[in-house]
C-alpha cells in the first residue's frame, strides 16, 4: 500500500488495484492534475488505508485475486462511504449494471484513457458535492524540473523527460531532493547524510556512496549528460539547472 504524503490535503483518492503497474501511472496521472493519490493492492490494504484517511473517492478494480471489486463493494458502507468508480477489463453490461445496482457511482472499462477516468472522476465529484478544489489549486503546485525531468516534492515523484514514473526508494528520493534544491554547490558525504537522513542518523560515507550509484542509474539516460558530478575528495555537486515552478 502507498499513502501519499502531502502538505495539503484537498480532494484525496484511493486507487485499488492488484496491477502494480496501472496503480503508478493513474496515481501519477491524477497526481498532476491536483488530487492527493494514495493506493492499495487489494482489499486488506484498502480498508488499513480507509481506517487512516478519508477519501472523497476510490476507484475500484473489479478482477482482483481473492476478494474481487464486487465483493468489496458489497461491504462498503454506501451511505456515508466515498464515491466509486468500478474499473475492469471486463466491459459487458452485466458487470456494469450489477456494480451500478450495488451503489457504485460510475464504471470504466480498462484499458481507459486517463483523461475519461480524469472526466468521470470530475463528474462524479460534482454530482457527490465534494467539488474540485484540489484541481482549482493546481498551478500552486511547485515541482522541481531540471533537464526535462521533473520532480514533486509533495506526492514524491519523480518524472522522466518522457513523462514516465521513475520508481525512487524513500532514501534515494530523499538524496535527489537535497542534491536538486542545492544545484551546482559542492555537497559533501556528511552534508548530504544529514539532509537526507537526519542530523542523528549514523554516518557511513559507504552507504551514500552506493545510495549515489543507485540513483545515478535510474538518471542516466543514453546521450545525455550526466545530473550528478563527483567532486575528487570532496563530495558530489547536481550540475543541471533547476527552476521550481
Amino acid at each position: 500500500m502507498q499513502l501519499a504524503h502531502a502538505l495539503d490535503l484537498e480532494t484525496r483518492i484511493l486507487i485499488v488495484d492488484d496491477d502494480p503497474g496501472i496503480r503508478e501511472l493513474t496515481a501519477g496521472f491524477l497526481s498532476q492534475h491536483g488530487y492527493v493519490v494514495d493506493t492499495a493492492a487489494g482489499g486488506a490494504e484498502m480498508r488499513e488505508a480507509m481506517a487512516a484517511q478519508e477519501y472523497a473517492l476510490v476507484v475500484l478494480d473489479l478482477m482482483m485475486p481473492g476478494e474481487d471489486g464486487l465483493t468489496i463493494l458489497r461491504a462498503m458502507d454506501r451511505e456515508t462511504g466515498p464515491a466509486v468508480i468500478l474499473h475492469s477489463v471486463i466491459g459487458e453490461d452485466v458487470d456494469r449494471i450489477v456494480g451500478l445496482e450495488m451503489g457504485a457511482d460510475d464504471y470504466v472499462a480498462k484499458p481507459a484513457n486517463p483523461r475519461e477516468l480524469l472526466a468521470r472522476i470530475r463528474s462524479v465529484l460534482r454530482r457527490s458535492g465534494s467539488g474540485e478544489r484540489a484541481a482549482a489549486k493546481i498551478p500552486d503546485r511547485r515541482f522541481l524540473r531540471f533537464a526535462g525531468w521533473r520532480l514533486d516534492p509533495v506526492a514524491r515523484q519523480l518524472y522522466d523527460p518522457e513523462n514516465v514514473i521513475i520508481n525512487l526508494s524513500d532514501g534515494e528520493f530523499r538524496l535527489l531532493l537535497a542534491l536538486a534544491e542545492r544545484p551546482r554547490r559542492v555537497m559533501t558525504r556528511d552534508m548530504l547524510l544529514d539532509l537526507s537522513r537526519g542530523p542523528t542518523a549514523e554516518h557511513f560515507d559507504r552507504a551514500i556512496d552506493v545510495q549515489m550509484s543507485r540513483l545515478r542509474k535510474k538518471l542516466t539516460r543514453p546521450g545525455r549528460e550526466e545530473l550528478i558530478r563527483t567532486i575528487r575528495n570532496e563530495g558530489y555537486m547536481f550540475v543541471a539547472e533547476v527552476s521550481a515552478k
